[in-house]
């Protein structure tokens, strides 16, 4: 497998915002890797995917994500999108935001290709978050939806192993 990237992002102290944790935390397990207990402690890593989990998107990343052939973005969505477990390409695109701290994982992308003349093949995993309330407990609703994302990004993961 090329080196690929798993990059979680939200706030795990907004309830349902930290979903993407829970399921980087979900694929260690399922991988048979050590999974910690909090978004504080470091993921493990292993020969084939690195985890990596922040509360937003930064323009410093790139220099991180044009290491890898492949990545993975995990986040929340909050039902602008029809689907409530959905995984699509992320196309090179920037994209302004009228939000100083807010970067799309297209935009990401488009400034590492800019940048490092890079681009990894990336995809984005969005997830259905209920509640936003301040507790690091995901509602019972995005608790059910964490095995189908799991799934979703398992299989990605394999598809990419076979490239």
């Amino acid at each position: 497998m090329k080196h690929t990237l798993l990059l979680g992002y939200g706030n795990p102290d907004r309830e349902d915002d930290g979903v993407a944790w829970h399921i980087l935390r979900a694929l260690t397990i399922k991988m048979g890797l050590p999974a910690p207990a909090s978004y504080e402690d470091e993921f493990p890593q292993n020969s084939q995917v690195d985890f990596a989990f922040y509360l937003q998107l930064t323009p410093e990343m790139v220099e991180e994500i044009a290491a890898y052939d492949y990545i993975c973005f995990v986040d929340a969505h909050t039902g602008n999108i029809p689907e409530p477990v959905r995984l699509i390409n992320v196309e090179s695109d920037f994209q302004r935001s009228p939000f100083t701290h807010h970067l799309t994982p297209q935009s990401l992308i488009s400034i590492c290709e800019t940048i490092y003349k890079s681009k990894p093949e990336a995809t984005l995993l969005s997830v259905l978050g209920h509640r936003f309330l301040f507790t690091r407990q995901l509602s019972e609703e995005t608790t059910s939806l964490v095995p189908q994302a799991v799934d979703l990004v398992w299989e990605w993961l394999n598809q990419n192993a076979k490239k």
